[in-house]
């Protein structure tokens, strides 16, 4: 398996280069690059099995780079020191990551992971393309959902709640659609916290920003901007109203 090193620390590529002759023999690394613009070079020069791809560089980060290829035909290992928001973006399309300091488990698992990927021989494009588009300009503020025939992009300020559908997740919008998911509501807890939706209910993850008010009854309610009515959890009740407090 050829592989390719994009880092801008020299010491980052090292580390990784090291590791990778250690404990992943079948890996050859055939170059490494410092920039996105080495390393966009270094890939149309050797067409590299999988590339280890840091997201974070000066001067073009790892996402920009994969924007300038018509095409990708290598597998991705993304690497990064931050578990922030790109990071659960790429979990969440359930891409191969590695967050530094590296541990070799995670590493070994990465490269099998690839390794039967590249055994397969299932065209990589199709892997990358939503996480790509999700992060273009024009999809900014927008959510990509994985539907039976395709894929829609929704705007955050349009969604009003989202519902646990067994499999799949009902996306309910404040128009009066709804879409349904391919993705369980739990995959849907690794991102959408992070753009101000709070799950209230097993069943339920809310938009803050959509609540109407908070019912006190029997069972704890909140009524939505559409008028739909969502139970709270009585474990999710005072977290939901001291993070209402603030916002207030």
């Amino acid at each position: 398996m050829r592989a390719i090193i994009i880092d801008d620390e020299k010491k980052g590529r090292e580390i990784l280069k090291s590791l990778i002759e250690n404990y992943c023999k079948e890996v050859q690394i055939v170059a490494q690059a410092g920039s996105a613009n080495e390393g966009y070079d270094l890939i149309q020069e050797h067409h590299p099995d999988v590339v280890f791809l840091d997201v974070e560089m000066p001067n073009g980060d790892g996402f920009s780079l994969l924007d300038r290829f018509c095409e990708i035909k290598f597998q991705i290992i993304f690497t990064t020191a931050f578990d922030d928001y790109a990071v659960k973006a790429i979990k969440f399309h359930a891409l191969d990551y590695l967050l530094k300091p590296i541990d070799i488990d995670e590493l070994r698992l990465a490269v099998a992971n690839v390794e039967k990927q590249l055994q397969s021989k299932q065209p990589v494009e199709n892997k990358y393309t939503d996480l790509l588009m999700s992060r273009k300009p024009e999809n900014s503020g927008k959510l990509a959902l994985p539907i039976k025939d395709g894929i829609i992009y929704l705007s955050i300020a349009e969604i009003i709640r989202v519902e646990s559908d067994g499999a799949y997740s009902i996306f309910y919008t404040n128009c009066g659609k709804k879409h349904l998911s391919s993705k369980n509501l739990g995959e849907y807890e690794e991102i959408l916290p992070l753009l101000g939706f709070f799950r209230v209910h097993r069943s339920h993850m809310i938009n803050v920003k959509k609540v109407k008010k908070f019912i006190r009854s029997d069972g704890n309610f909140i009524e939505m901007e559409d008028g739909s009515m969502v139970e709270i959890a009585r474990r999710k009740k005072d977290e939901f109203l001291q993070m209402m407090s603030y916002m207030g």
